[in-house]
């Protein structure tokens, strides 16, 4: 016990007697808390973080004051000569000596497993969904809303934003770090810019669950519009779009097949909107050069900039944090019932209201529903009063679409975050495809529909393709 007589002597200080009370209440509190969640409690995002973040940080420090004030006390008593030439015996034969050794005795051993568990549940903590989501409410609230309704809502976050291994984990917790700080002292951009730069590539992330060499063939996508008249006329558009891939003659066809792996690049914007050159490799391994004729790519972009191989991304730049535009929320709701094709305009009217601006999501809410029943009992009093049950059904319609997509306080409004997977609202396949890229040999990068796609039926009210699928005549 020679050992533990400098220890216990040196450690009658403020500082060390600090660190026993700070690890000793925070260790009960962590021992609590533990056992509550093996009852069931979920702690809310605020409380997490207190319970695996802030807690086993203070639990830590109240480690490490306990040695830093046996060194100081020791330097001190060094300094003016009271250090002792031997340290007073620890006499065990005194009950609050005895009680005081097993008090650190059995704090020592429990100390060890809730450092580990605190340290555990810390990391899963930060890696949950709930910490990205909703710790941060206000900067990550319109992503995670989006998230939500996404196909890919049951998908934890970290498994595309950092994916497996140990270096990328490191990465966004070095990257989390200044997040961190920026939202403590607002300094973070509004809106939130998408992470194209250091984003993990799709490789590692998304097929790790999708792969695009897999032979899809066609798909089958049938289009509901709605027009702006009274009647809100339904037509279709029926497509059959050559997802393609690696046919079962090993050759590529099709979108995926002709694109991934076989396309690089060079953008001069950060948000890879312009693409004013383009390389493709041909099945016989040569390479072909395009270049765009009406925004030619300059010297500087083609001496140094990034050299990128087309991936999921480029195409599939929103898979999970989609926003959308007014016509095609409103023509997707419609076709789902929430907007009652017997309210008439109603096609017109909902766009034209989501478009307005609104000082806050709050204004938003109650303005919103308001203008609409205000519109039909304007106009159309006795639909109003006849088919009230559906105007209030498509305002609560009008307030999910405006919630999921425009966040004034974090500068969304429509159109902020392009979709480049298709070409109806933004560029996506036209910054390529648009029929000006060519090389210097003549060739052109295609602008042909069929290319990708062979249009069955465009904007018909009755498409007697759905018949012959169906079997109908």
């Amino acid at each position: 016990m020679r050992v533990a007589r400098p220890a216990f002597y040196l450690s009658q200080n403020l500082i060390s007697r600090t660190g026993v009370v700070l690890t000793t209440t925070t260790g009960i509190t962590l021992v609590i808390a533990f056992a509550s969640l093996l009852l069931g409690y979920q702690p809310n995002p605020y409380v997490g973080i207190l319970l695996y973040l802030i807690l086993p940080s203070i639990f830590v420090l109240g480690l490490i004051l306990i040695p830093i004030g046996i060194y100081k006390d020791f330097r001190k008593q060094r300094h003016l000569g009271t250090l002792p030439t031997a340290y007073p015996r620890v006499d065990f034969s005194q009950s609050g000596i005895r009680r005081t050794v097993m008090f650190v005795a059995i704090m020592t051993a429990i100390n060890v497993p809730i450092f580990a568990i605190a340290s555990y549940r810390g990391t899963v903590y930060m890696e949950s969904t709930q910490f990205c989501g909703q710790t941060c409410h206000q900067v990550m609230y319109p992503e995670y809303t989006a998230y939500q309704r996404s196909p890919h809502a049951r998908v934890a976050c970290v498994e595309c934003h950092i994916g497996p291994g140990a270096p990328w984990f490191v990465r966004s917790k070095l990257s989390g770090t200044y997040q961190v700080f920026a939202v403590t002292f607002n300094l973070y951009p509004r809106p939130i810019p998408t992470p194209i730069h250091n984003l993990r590539p799709a490789r590692e992330t998304c097929e790790q669950c999708h792969w695009p060499e897999r032979f899809s063939g066609d798909k089958l996508v049938i289009r509901t519009k709605f027009a702006d008249d009274e009647k809100n006329s339904l037509t279709r558009s029926v497509l059959l779009v050559h997802i393609g891939g690696r046919n079962p003659d090993r050759k590529l066809v099709g979108i995926h097949g002709r694109h991934l792996g076989l396309v690089a690049y060079l953008a001069p914007d950060k948000k890879r909107q312009e693409i004013p050159w383009v390389s493709y490799r041909n099945e016989d391994g040569t390479v072909t050069e395009f270049a765009s004729t009406e925004a030619p790519p300059k010297a500087d972009l083609l001496a140094h900039g990034e050299r990128r191989t087309m991936d999921c991304m480029d195409c599939h730049n929103r898979p999970t944090h989609t926003f959308d535009m007014p016509e095609g929320a409103v023509n997707r709701e419609m076709a789902a019932g929430r907007f009652s094709s017997s309210l008439p305009f109603i096609h017109e009217v909902a766009i034209d209201l989501l478009k307005k601006d609104y000082r806050s999501r709050a204004v938003a809410e109650t303005e919103l529903p308001e203008a609409l029943r205000q519109y039909y009992r304007e106009n159309y009093p006795a639909v109003y009063n006849a088919q009230r049950a559906a105007i209030e059904e498509a305002a609560k319609a009008l307030w999910y679409i405006y919630e999921g997509n425009v966040f004034p306080e974090m500068n969304i409004a429509w159109g902020i975050y392009p979709n480049n997977l298709g070409h109806n609202d933004f560029p996506g396949c036209f910054r390529c495809h648009d029929g000006n890229h060519k090389s210097k040999g003549g060739k052109e990068i295609t602008q042909d529909c069929n290319a990708c796609h062979a249009l069955l039926a465009m904007d018909e009210a009755d498409p007697k393709i759905l018949h012959e699928l169906a079997g109908g005549n």
